[in-house]
């Protein structure tokens, strides 16, 4: 049987996050065999810089690899689907970088293919898996919050990265929302589950993408939750989870290894949480991954792929309401 820490993995597209995610890898005793572009060139730069035994000049070289067993990838959102699909069906496990898809429809073809082939398929959301986050949901499931009746969270950034960088390619499907609305998205209903209302706003640059959105999720018991994406300027990035008893501050950058305090309602600290983490904390999600093929489970509960579906299908829903519509993408495709 699989045990921890013995899958092999291969790199789909050696871009930045995959050298994040890589290195992370390689500083926790992952074994990362072999690495995929579609340029050699680039895959053997890539190999050369962590010491992968081998470089693969096409995506389909790499699937068909028999001595790797899972794949991570980290292509642009509009190539997910098709990327996921080319190894589940070479009989590989993937993990696939958030958001998990374009949209819900193909994120659903991901979930479906992999349960077809008995395989695991699991979302990227690296944040998910962090220490700091598995001990607050303890905390909910402690009760220790009282009711929850609010999530506020923000991911905001200035990315001035000029008008021909992805994140402003609406043909890749850039905008603030999929690369960091994800984030207080996928969180949101992590805390409070998927949401019975979505209003959102947004403002818009002239090439079409999103450059700022805000959306207040609804329930039908009062609950809310507040999110708010921006590329235009760099906000707190902190986090609330807030209760009648007491609640939970995550301190800046929420999203990443960090530090948070549970504090009464009466103004009395009940706890301070922070912990160590070996690099970046990207090789938790590989090892939640590694998990569930040990376990033959074909998902997790921290972050279930029909989750992940059902959180494209919140996204979709603030595309539709904000009018980002991605080029070949038909409207009614992305609702």
């Amino acid at each position: 049987m699989t045990t921890p820490h013995s899958l092999r993995w291969g790199i789909l597209g050696p871009g930045g996050i995959a050298r994040a995610f890589t290195n992370d890898l390689n500083l926790n005793g992952f074994t990362v065999e072999a690495v995929g572009s579609r340029s050699l060139e680039r895959s053997e730069a890539f190999a050369a810089e962590f010491g992968i035994a081998r470089a693969h000049g096409s995506y389909a070289e790499l699937v068909a690899d028999p001595d790797i067993d899972a794949v991570y990838i980290a292509t642009p959102h509009p190539f997910h689907v098709e990327n996921a699909l080319l190894a589940l069906d070479a009989g590989k496990h993937v993990l696939v970088e958030k958001p998990f898809t374009l949209n819900a429809a193909e994120a659903q073809q991901v979930a479906d293919r992999a349960a077809e082939n008995g395989l695991v398929a699991l979302e990227a959301m690296w944040t998910r898996f962090l220490p700091h986050m598995r001990r607050v949901r303890e905390i909910l499931a402690a009760g220790t919050l009282g009711e929850v009746v609010l999530v506020t969270a923000d991911h905001t950034q200035h990315l001035d990265f000029g008008p021909d960088h992805r994140i402003n390619a609406p043909e890749l499907g850039g905008g603030a929302l999929l690369d960091l609305g994800i984030y207080p998205v996928s969180f949101s209903v992590d805390v409070l589950g998927l949401p019975e209302t979505v209003a959102a706003t947004a403002t818009l640059s002239e090439a079409g993408v999103d450059t700022q959105v805000a959306a207040v999720f609804g329930y039908g018991d009062g609950r809310m939750a507040t999110t708010v994406s921006s590329l235009r300027a760099a906000g707190p990035n902190t986090a609330s989870v807030i209760g009648t008893a007491a609640r939970i501050d995550i301190d800046r950058v929420w999203y990443t290894p960090t530090s948070f305090r549970v504090t009464s309602a009466a103004g009395d600290v009940l706890e301070e949480f922070s912990a160590e983490v070996t690099g970046r904390g990207m090789h938790y999600q590989a090892l939640e991954l590694e998990r569930l093929v040990a376990a033959g489970l074909p998902s997790g509960q921290i972050l279930p792929v029909s989750e992940s579906v059902a959180i494209m299908s919140v996204l979709d829903e603030i595309r539709a309401q904000i009018g980002v519509v991605y080029p070949g993408e038909s409207p009614s495709s992305s609702r």
